[in-house]
This record gives C-alpha cells, structure tokens and sequence, in this order.
C-alpha cells in the first residue's frame, strides 16, 4: 500500500530540471480596437496597418475579427503609433464603398493595453 502512495504522488508531482528557473514572459505592450462603419457597426475583413510615428511605412498589418476587433503585440516601451483602416478593394455586401477614416495615433507608455476605434467614412 505505501508503494502505490508513493508511485502515485510521484506522478502527480512537477517534473522540472534542476538548476533551470522557467522563463519569464517578454513584457509587451498592446493595441486592441474595433473597426466600425459610418452607421456604428463593427466591420468584419478590414485590413488595419499599424506603424511607428517616424515611420513611413507600416510595420505590423493585420485584419478586424467578425466582431470588427483586432489586437496587435508590440514591444514594451516609451513609443508612438500610428494606426488606420486600408478599404481599398474592401467592398461591402450591400454594394457601399467605404472609405477611411482618420488615423488614430496611440502612445504607449510601458507593457500596456490601448483600446481604440477606427471609424470609417461613406
């Protein structure tokens, strides 16, 4: 009987190598926000670019989830962005054609979240 104890408390033990600590998660930091049209609902497939202030071009670009949101990892850290909506060839079921709206500058100070909209134009 204390075999079976011992055996089953070995199993139920962590297993971990010696002298290794598990490493730590890099900090980051992160912009979340919703596309919406001019009407208030939230785009689905909308291309959202992503870069440095000083940059000219975009950095990270990706696309609004089916309830319009997108979420981008950057690096922890004193930094502006720049974020905005690129419809071009984006065209809606109903035949509209949209157009972006303004660009949305984001400062982050350290390992944040910054949520935002991005409103586009008839």
């Amino acid at each position: 009987m204390a075999s079976a104890v011992l055996c089953l408390g070995s199993l139920l033990a962590p297993v971990s190598a010696p002298g290794k600590n598990p490493e730590k998660p890099k900090p980051y930091a992160l912009i979340y926000g919703t596309v919406w049209d001019p009407d208030g609902h939230p785009v689905y497939g909308v291309k959202v670019k992503i870069r440095r202030a000083q940059d000219k071009k975009a950095r990270w670009e990706l696309y609004s989830n089916h309830t319009g949101e997108f979420a981008q990892r950057l690096p922890a850290g004193k930094a502006d962005y720049i974020v905005w909506a690129d419809v071009k060839g984006y065209k809606l079921p109903s035949g509209k054609q949209l157009k972006p709206g303004a660009e949305v500058p984001v400062h982050i100070d350290d390992d944040e979240r910054s949520d935002i909209g991005l409103h586009l134009e008839w």
